[in-house]
C-alpha cells in the first residue's frame, strides 16, 4: 500500500489505541457525481504534527500528547504503525449531529464548531475506521512531496498491510460502530 491519511500525531494514537475509530475532517474529501465519497477507502495512517494543536484536544489527550511528543521519530523520519480502513461516513450538516459524537473521539467542542464552520459551507465528515497495526512499525525518510497542508500523500514505496492485526477485537470495535451509528441517528434501533 502506498496511499497515506496525514492526522495529528495524536489522533493516530487514539486511533491506534483503539480509543477512537472516527476522525473529523472538513477537507481531504470530495464530491462526486454520486454524493460523498473518500478519495481512499484503504490508507496508511501518517501522523504528523502539522497543524498540531495541544490545546485543540481534550484534557486526557493532552496529557497522552505530552507522553507521546518525545516517542516520535525526528523530523526527518516519517513512522507508519497504522493501516486503516473505511467502515462508515456522513456528511453531517448541522453542528448538533457533529457534536453527538462527543466523547468518540478528543478533540474539544470548540475546534470542531470551529471546523464545521470553515469555508463556504457549513458541513463536517465523520469516517468511522477498522485501524490495523502493521506487524513492524516502519521509519521512512521524510521527503519534501510529503511535506505541506494536504490530506493524502503516495508514498515512495509500498507498504505490506498482510499481516496486521485490528487494534479492536470485532465485538469492541461493533459495539464502538453502534455508537457512532447510534449518535448519528437516534431514532434507530441500535445495530447488533
Amino acid at each position: 500500500m502506498r496511499t497515506a491519511f496525514k492526522e495529528w500525531a495524536i489522533v493516530v494514537d487514539e486511533l491506534g489505541r483503539g480509543e477512537q475509530i472516527l476522525i473529523l475532517r472538513k477537507g481531504g474529501l470530495e464530491e462526486g457525481r454520486e454524493g460523498f465519497r473518500l478519495e481512499h477507502h484503504e490508507f496508511l495512517l501518517f501522523p504528523t504534527l502539522f497543524h498540531q494543536q495541544r490545546e485543540s484536544v481534550r484534557a486526557a489527550a493532552q496529557s497522552r500528547f505530552d507522553q507521546l511528543l518525545p516517542q516520535l521519530p525526528p523530523p526527518e523520519l516519517i513512522r507508519l504503525e497504522f493501516y486503516a480502513e473505511v467502515v462508515q461516513s456522513r456528511r453531517l450538516e448541522s453542528l448538533s449531529a457533529a457534536e453527538a459524537l462527543r466523547g468518540q473521539h478528543c478533540w474539544r467542542d470548540d475546534v470542531i464548531a470551529k471546523r464545521f464552520n470553515w469555508g463556504g459551507e457549513p458541513n463536517i465528515f465523520a469516517v468511522a475506521l477498522r485501524v490495523h497495526q502493521l506487524t513492524r512499525p516502519v521509519e521512512l525518510p521524510m521527503s519534501p512531496v510529503y511535506a505541506g497542508c494536504k490530506s493524502w500523500v503516495e508514498l515512495e514505496q509500498d507498504i505490506s498491510t498482510a499481516d496486521a492485526v485490528p487494534v479492536l477485537g470485532q465485538q469492541a470495535f461493533d459495539h464502538r460502530l453502534s455508537q457512532f451509528l447510534t449518535a448519528l441517528n437516534p431514532a434507530a434501533p441500535p445495530a447488533c
